[in-house]
């Protein structure tokens, strides 16, 4: 329910940050010297590397819903048969860090660029929330690894195979979220210029 509540209040973010990048576009001002209506928006070119960006966050969903399932699978297992199922297998969790830990750097690389050919957070209204909406997501998802790195821990450790399952359930539940975000983004990013 906490994860749901959280989810709603960054939707709702989004939602505020995105009306005011479709509102800001449109503002200006009526220059009598030229008898025109000018703006201050310059459209940004966005940074190649977030197709790369968006592509390891992709996988990293791919690899969640993996780790989610197999998780899943194993209690009930435990709950049907008395059995563990324990077995080696693939530690989606962990591939599923590193993708994530990999898109956040990939997004630093992206603003390093932008900083390179001087567009910064106050170069104009468009890099502004180019920088804003970035970097509010990147929080977001930071703190998708933490939870991550959390369930990883969760199983590991000697902990009910249901209390393990719900861990990595919800912890999926964010991270899918997150991923569905990022693709919202970006393509306003790429359509809204």
């Amino acid at each position: 329910m906490g994860v749901m509540i959280a989810m709603a209040a960054i939707v709702m973010f989004f939602i505020s940050l995105t009306s005011a990048y479709i509102v800001r576009q449109g503002i200006g001002n009526w220059d009598s010297r030229t008898g025109q209506y000018v703006t201050d928006w310059v459209s940004l070119k966005v940074p190649g590397i977030l197709w790369v960006n968006t592509l390891l966050l992709l996988l990293s969903s791919v690899t969640m819903e993996l780790a989610r399932r197999r998780t899943l699978e194993r209690a009930a297992t435990a709950q049907q048969f008395g059995i563990d199922g324990e077995q080696r297998s693939v530690p989606w969790l962990g591939i599923t860090t590193v993708l994530g830990v990999g898109f956040i750097t990939g997004q630093a690389i992206a603003w390093k660029d932008l900083a390179a050919q001087g567009i910064y957070i106050s170069t104009n209204p468009s890099s502004s929330f180019f920088y804003v909406l970035t970097v509010s997501h990147g929080l977001h998802l930071l703190g998708g690894v933490l939870a991550l790195l959390y369930a990883s821990v969760t199983t590991l450790l000697a902990r009910p195979l249901e209390t393990k399952a719900i861990v990595v359930d919800v912890t999926a539940l964010y991270w899918h979220f997150m991923d569905a975000l990022w693709i919202y983004i970006f393509a306003l990013l790429l359509i809204a210029k």
